[in-house]
């Protein structure tokens, strides 16, 4: 049996403006974020291939890493790391508000889970650091 659609003609289909984004900075910024992913997945194709590029031998990866010395890779890598703290702090944020731990009847606020979030990231990030000047 064939259901009885509505007359085309009669449904209402909203005409959004190119730029409906710019209406409220909230909706900028969530574009922003989206925006975000496009940069993050384009690096790790690129580490992808250095990780493959080192596979290949140490001439034919010094090559490739002579590469990344021009102008472009660098502001890239930039925009990129850029975007990748932008990204990470507003996962951060998104996650306290999501995830409200409690100790017994007190609830913690999002901006201390936010905090303690981004204060161990910055904390591993450093023994990270440490680790690869000195060893």
């Amino acid at each position: 049996m064939i259901a009885n659609r509505p007359d085309k003609s009669k449904l209402y289909y909203p005409q959004m403006p190119t730029a409906w984004w710019f209406k409220k900075w909230n909706y900028f910024f969530f574009l922003l974020r989206e925006l975000t992913s496009v940069f993050i997945a384009a690096f790790l194709v690129v580490y992808l291939i250095q990780i493959y590029n080192m596979g290949l031998g140490a001439e034919h990866y010094a090559a490739f890493v002579e590469r990344f010395k021009s102008p472009g890779w660098i502001v890239f890598h930039v925009v990129a790391l850029i975007f990748a703290v932008y990204h990470s702090i507003t996962w951060f944020k998104t996650a306290s508000v999501i995830l409200t731990p409690h100790v017994g009847s007190w609830a913690v606020p999002p901006w201390m889970v936010t905090a303690l979030h981004i204060a161990a990231w910055m904390v591993v990030s450093v023994i990270i650091l440490l680790l690869f000047v000195f060893v």
